[in-house]
C-alpha cells in the first residue's frame, strides 16, 4: 500500500512540474512515507529525520542552497502528527494517507514560508477522486488500490485509526485505472487494500455492489492482463464467490496471502479476530479444493498480551497442519491507541524473542521445502526487473517465488512471461534457465503442482 501511495504522490506532484530523483542531494522536496505496521516505526522515523536534518544542513552550508522541504507522510504521520511536530519542529509538512492529494497546495504554502503544516484530517471527499489519471508506469507488475481502511478493529492494529473505515472504489474507476496500467505495460496487477476482500464497489450501471470475486472476473477479461493477485485479506471476508474464482479464473494466480495471526482460539478472541483456528483450517481446505496446489502466505504475531506457552504451541500446530510457502512473523509490539497496548498482561521481550525464533525456524523450513519442490519443474515467470549481475533478470512464478536467470539481452524479455526450468532453490529465491522459446506452451500460465499449461 505504501508503494502505491508513494507512486500516487509522485503522480500528483508531476502535474506541478516535479519529477522523482534517485539522488537525495538533488531533491527540492524529501518525502518520508511511513508505515505504522512495522515494529518501532516511530523510532525509525525520528532516526531518519535526524540524519536528514544533518544532511540538509551540510548541503545548505556547502552549496549555499535552501534546505529541501521535508514532508512526513503515511500512517505514522496520521497517528503521531502532533508528536512529530513537537520533536522535529523543522519538519515542514506532515500529511496523512487520506490527504496526499492536497500535497501540492501544502508544498506551495511551504514555499511561501509557512512551516509546521499539519494535514491529517479524514476529508469528506475521497482522495481517489482527486488524484490525476495520468502517471508514470509502474512496470510489468503494477499495484492498484481498490479498497482502504478496516472496520475489524483487531486489538493490536492501528489501521482503523490511521486509514479510517472501509471504503471501496467504484468498479468503473478500478477497471479504468487497470486499463491505463495495461496501456503503460502492466502484465500483472496486484489489487490492494487494508482488507481487500471486504471490497464492495459501486456497480458500473447501478444494481447490487460487486464483491472482489466479481471484480476479478471482470478484470480478467481485459486484453493484455495476464496475471491478477490481491493482498491483504481477512479470513472472515473470504466469500464463496471469491473462493470459486480461485478455481475458475486462470489469471488469478495460485498464491494467497491470508493472515491468521495465531493458532490459539483464546488469543484469536483476545485479538478480536472473530474467527477460530479451526475455521481458518477449514477455509484453507476449501480454497485448496477449488485451486489444487494453492500456495499460502500468512502473518503471525507472537507474544500478544496474555499469550501462554500452550497458545504458542497451538500456533506451531496450525503451521504444521496448513503448510505455508511464505510467511511474515513478528513479535507483538504496542501501537498507540490500540486496546492491546493498554493490556496489563504484557509478555516479556525474552519470551517473545524465543517464541519468534522457534516459529521462524519452522516457517523458514516450510518455505525452503516449498522452493525445493520446484527444482526440475518448468514454470512461467513474469520478468519485471533487472538482476544484480550482468545479463541477469528477475521475475516471479505464479506462486510468487522470486526467480533469477540470465540471457544475452535482458531488456528484450522485460515484461515477458517466459518458461523457466528451475535448477536451484534457495531460502528466498529460485534460479533457473530459460526453456526453449519455441515451446508451444512458452508463456502460458501453469498449474504449479502439475506443471501443465492452463489454457
Amino acid at each position: 500500500m505504501n508503494v502505491y501511495d508513494a507512486g500516487r504522490m509522485a503522480d500528483v506532484m508531476a502535474v506541478h512540474g516535479y519529477a522523482q530523483t534517485d539522488c537525495a542531494d538533488e531533491a527540492e522536496i524529501t518525502v518520508l512515507n511511513t508505515c505504522h505496521i512495522r515494529e518501532k516505526a516511530s523510532e525509525k522515523l525520528f532516526s531518519d529525520l535526524g540524519r536528514l536534518r544533518r544532511s540538509s544542513r551540510r548541503r545548505a552550508r556547502n552549496e549555499g542552497e535552501n534546505a529541501p522541504i521535508v514532508v512526513v507522510a503515511g500512517c505514522v504521520a496520521q497517528a503521531e502528527g502532533a508528536e512529530i511536530m513537537r520533536r522535529a519542529p523543522w519538519v515542514d509538512i506532515v500529511v496523512g494517507p487520506q490527504t496526499y492529494h492536497r500535497l501540492p497546495e501544502l508544498v506551495r504554502r511551504a514555499r511561501t514560508g509557512e512551516r509546521g503544516l499539519l494535514d491529517i484530517e479524514f476529508p469528506l471527499e475521497s482522495k481517489f477522486d482527486r488524484l490525476p489519471e495520468e502517471g508514470a508506469s509502474q512496470g510489468p507488475a503494477a499495484f492498484l488500490t481498490i479498497q482502504e481502511g478496516c472496520d475489524k478493529f483487531c486489538s493490536f492494529c492501528v489501521v482503523p485509526y490511521t486509514r479510517g473505515g472501509e471504503h471501496s472504489r467504484p468498479v468503473a474507476a478500478v477497471v479504468a485505472e487497470a486499463g491505463r496500467l495495461i496501456e503503460w505495460g502492466a502484465r500483472e496487477i496486484t489489487l490492494l487494500g487494508q482488507n481487500v476482500n471486504a471490497y464492495h464497489g459501486e456497480a458500473p450501471r447501478g444494481g447490487a455492489e460487486w464483491g472482489l470475486g466479481r471484480l476479478i472476473r471482470a478484470l480478467a477479461d481485459l486484453p493484455g492482463l495476464a496475471r491478477i493477485r490481491y493482498t491483504t485479506s481477512h479470513p472472515r471476508d473470504m466469500d464463496e464467490d471469491l473462493i470459486a474464482a480461485h478455481g475458475e479464473v486462470p489469471a488469478l494466480m495460485p498464491y494467497l496471502h491470508l493472515p491468521v495471526q495465531s493458532g490459539s482460539d483464546r488469543v484469536l478472541a483476545a485479538m478480536g479476530r472473530r474467527h477460530t483456528a479451526g475455521e481458518y483450517v477449514d477455509l484453507v481446505g476449501r480454497l485448496r479444493a477449488a485451486r489444487p496446489g494453492l500456495a499460502l502466505s500468512s502473518d503471525f504475531i507472537v507474544g500478544h498480551p496474555g499469550e501462554e506457552e500452550a497458545d504458542f504451541e497451538a500456533t506451531m500446530a496450525l503451521v504444521r497442519t496448513v503448510g505455508f510457502a511464505q510467511a511474515y512473523s513478528f513479535k507483538y509490539s504496542p501501537r498507540p491507541g490500540t486496546p492491546a497496548s493498554a493490556a496489563g498482561n504484557q509478555i516479556g521481550e525474552a519470551v517473545k524473542a524465543d517464541r519468534l525464533a522457534r516459529l521462524q525456524d519452522l516457517l523458514n523450513a516450510q518455505q525452503r521445502e516449498f522452493n525445493r519442490r520446484t527444482v526440475g519443474r518448468t514454470v512461467p515467470v513474469l520478468f519485471d526487473r533487472r538482476g544484480r549481475r550482468p545479463h541477469q533478470l528477475a521475475g516471479r512464478t505464479p506462486a510468487m517465488q522470486a526467480v533469477h536467470t540470465t540471457c544475452e539481452d535482458p531488456e528484450s524479455l522485460m515484461g515477458e512471461i517466459r518458461d523457466v526450468i528451475v535448477t536451484e532453490a534457495h531460502a528466498n529465491s529460485l534460479a533457473g534457465e530459460l526453456a526453449d522459446a519455441r515451446s508451444p506452451f512458452a508463456g502460458a500460465s501453469r498449474n504449479p503442482e502439475t506443471g501443465r499449461a492452463i489454457a
